[in-house]
């Protein structure tokens, strides 16, 4: 699958609806663990539904690395097309 880049708000809309969170609460210094009250196994899913929704693959030791809203979308942003 060819990567996309996505928008923002998209990508937002992705940890809202993962997460069930606030709009308002997704900052780019946002952790999701802290800040998001996400469990192991919402990031798990929250990584598959960005490579659902970007076409990229993120291996797991890069998923572990991301801890924060800001870490996530500069990694997509970094690999996408």
């Amino acid at each position: 699958m060819e990567s996309q880049k996505i928008s923002f708000d998209d990508f937002k809309n992705i940890i809202v609806e993962r997460l069930g969170c606030e709009p308002e609460q997704v900052t780019m210094d946002a952790s999701f663990q802290e800040d998001l009250n996400a469990d192991s196994l919402d990031l798990v899913e929250l990584i598959y539904a960005f490579e659902e929704n970007t076409g990229l693959e993120i291996p797991d030791e890069d998923a572990e690395k991301i801890t924060t809203v800001g870490q996530a979308w500069e990694y997509i942003q970094e690999r996408s097309s």
